[in-house]
């Protein structure tokens, strides 16, 4: 059976892998998904003018793998390495891979081509959740997450959780916060958000 799912996130900052990207940013997003594959948009535009729009592809297996390839693309409006969208230099391009257990989780990232990186970025990230709303999380890469792809770093370090914001019978909002601490750059960030 095929399912299309769309939806919007509105967040206080993007932060992203412990680096704060702008700041409130509305987050829309469209996927099909059929059996474990799945297919779909994302997108980050922020009030203050960052765009980021990228396109992904994966599939997760029974048994708790995930395996997927995204493509980040950043508009000529962005700060970032930017272009046209036919253009290399406005790409990156990136291997996913991923394993839950029970509430353990753990994933290993790598981008492999594209005129917006540099290439050879490496991320990993182990999570683990608390309860159903709650989860905890570490991060270290190097490339785009430390600004050198000979230094890799601790970046992405914190606490999420979310709750529904009941407001009718019938209707809630999702809402969510995080605390992300970055000791490789030394930030900090607070971030609240909610998806409608």
């Amino acid at each position: 059976q095929t399912e299309v799912s769309t939806g919007a996130d509105l967040y206080s900052t993007y932060v992203w892998r412990g680096l704060a990207y702008s700041g409130p940013s509305l987050q829309p997003y469209v996927e099909v998904a059929s059996g474990g594959f799945a297919i779909g948009a994302w997108g980050s535009q922020g009030y203050d003018g960052f765009q980021e729009m990228d396109l992904y592809a994966g599939y997760s297996f029974d048994f708790g793998l995930s395996v997927g390839i995204t493509d980040y693309f950043y508009p000529s409006t962005s700060t970032v390495a930017s272009g046209p969208f036919l253009e290399d230099d406005s790409h990156a391009f990136e291997a996913n891979f991923g394993y839950e257990m029970d509430a353990f989780s753990i994933s290993a990232n790598y981008i492999f081509g594209g005129g917006g990186s540099t290439g050879d970025d490496l991320y990993f990230e182990a999570g683990y959740s608390i309860d159903d709303a709650t989860s905890v999380f570490l991060g270290g890469g190097n490339g785009w997450h430390t600004n050198s792809t000979d230094d890799f770093g601790l970046v992405n370090l914190g606490i999420s959780t979310g709750r529904d914001l009941v407001l009718t019978d019938t209707f809630t909002i999702p809402v969510s916060g995080s605390l992300i601490v970055n000791p490789y750059s030394e930030d900090i960030y607070i971030v609240f958000g909610f998806s409608f």
